[in-house]
């Protein structure tokens, strides 16, 4: 199979179909935006100091053998886990996102009892695709004690919040959310939620294209419009934030034309930016821009589903950057969750980027070689994949829906 016949839940099955989520009978509102003042801007010579890179290490140039692998179950017991992130801190804890609300902590191999975070009295999950949905650690944790959560609150709008941890480095101060941005949402699927820090020191937000299906309002589009997008914010400047100079549009938006991002992530050894985006009908979709790449990437939503043309051939003037993978749903997945490129202990698997759907518990390995891109089935789990984590060592891990967290290990 070739990678372009190839590429949550995000519990997501309404998100995949055209009739997971049908349009209201009542007339349509108008496009949402931001209620916010615009953020200043910040000039490129007050950038914080650049995330440090992994040391260089060669490139897989060929998948391995998965049969001598495994993905080895390292926790249990979790309510429905969306996300999993792991602070810069030295000290190898593992923090889990549950849906409802809650953030667990891992640590030394057993799930501890008491939430790090509980905010299930301010997160809406009515919807399939609601609740706390993304966490990210600020790259000077260590110094300021912040993180950055994604999440769905009342009316079902978007949350973009910084929280801060409290004297016990096991509990956050639940108190100390400043929200960043509230993004009304017109339905309540298509939340996106994926949170990351790039290596220039910016946090990056997917957000979905506001839900119902075919991006009814256009939203993804349109660039001055937050929904259907990639943000850029500068968090450490500003109040609440500042938005980057070289932003494109000069506001928060970095690329566009996004239907559902599902995971967002950059390769920790070059910066690359890989994106899974949730598909309608047909095609899920990886889409890729190398690092150093400008602000102002049109992904092609909603003119195609993947490289196939879906509402309407985009104009003259449109340069829709195509997927560097694609699978088909007639192949038994439904709703393609994103991943990491492996940077950790098995040399084997640099610089592949894994990644697995929802519904089948497939999961594909993604690899650049000098003929082009190469994508191939790897596993077949049965595991219901929510998101994917990697730790500050480059190893890879994901989590199963009914509550599992699995890493990828020799056997």
């Amino acid at each position: 199979m070739t990678a372009r016949a190839f590429t949550v839940w995000i519990f997501l099955l309404s998100a995949c179909t055209a009739g997971g989520t049908p349009l209201p009978s009542t007339s349509l509102p108008a496009p949402v935006t931001p209620t916010r003042s615009a953020p200043p801007t910040s000039a490129p010579s007050s950038l914080p100091p650049t995330v440090v890179p992994s040391p260089p290490s060669p490139n897989a140039v060929a998948f391995p053998d998965p049969s001598l692998y495994q993905w080895t179950v390292v926790a249990s017991g979790l309510a429905s886990p969306v996300d999993i992130q792991f602070p810069e801190d030295g000290s190898g804890r593992m923090f889990v996102l549950e849906q409802l609300g809650r953030i667990r902590i891992v640590q030394n191999g057993r799930l501890l009892e008491m939430p790090f975070l509980d905010i299930t009295d301010r997160v809406v999950s009515a919807g399939n695709e609601q609740g706390l949905l993304g966490l990210a650690f600020d790259p000077h944790y260590r110094l300021n004690g912040y993180f950055y959560v994604n999440y769905t609150g009342e009316r079902g709008a978007t949350r973009l919040s910084r929280f801060q941890v409290a004297a016990d480095p096991n509990l956050a101060e639940a108190g100390s959310e400043k929200v960043l941005l509230r993004i009304p949402q017109p339905f309540r699927n298509h939340n996106g939620g994926g949170l990351t820090f790039g290596r220039d020191g910016y946090l990056y937000a997917g957000l979905g294209d506001g839900g119902s299906a075919g991006d009814p309002f256009g939203n993804s589009q349109r660039t001055d419009v937050l929904l259907g997008k990639i943000l850029r914010l500068d968090v450490h400047h500003g109040d609440p934030y500042a938005i980057p100079a070289d932003n494109p549009f000069g506001n928060e938006v970095w690329a566009y034309g996004l239907r559902n991002p599902w995971r967002l992530s950059f390769d920790r050894l070059n910066g690359d930016l890989y994106i899974a985006d949730v598909g309608q009908d047909q095609w899920e979709e990886i889409d890729y821009l190398p690092a150093g790449s400008p602000g102002g990437a049109n992904f092609g939503w909603n003119y195609f589903e993947g490289s196939h043309p879906y509402a309407s051939l985009p104009p003259p003037n449109v340069n829709a950057i195509l997927p560097v993978a694609e699978y088909g749903h007639a192949e038994g997945g439904c709703s393609v969750t994103g991943g990491y490129v492996y940077r950790g202990a098995m040399s084997e698997w640099n610089g592949i980027y894994l990644y697995g759907d929802f519904c089948s518990g497939k999961v594909w390995g993604l690899l650049r070689s000098e003929s082009g891109w190469k994508a191939r089935l790897l596993f077949e789990t049965r595991a219901s994949i929510t998101t994917f984590g990697q730790d500050p060592a480059g190893e890879v891990y994901f989590a199963d829906r009914r509550g599992l967290i699995y890493r990828l290990e020799r056997k």
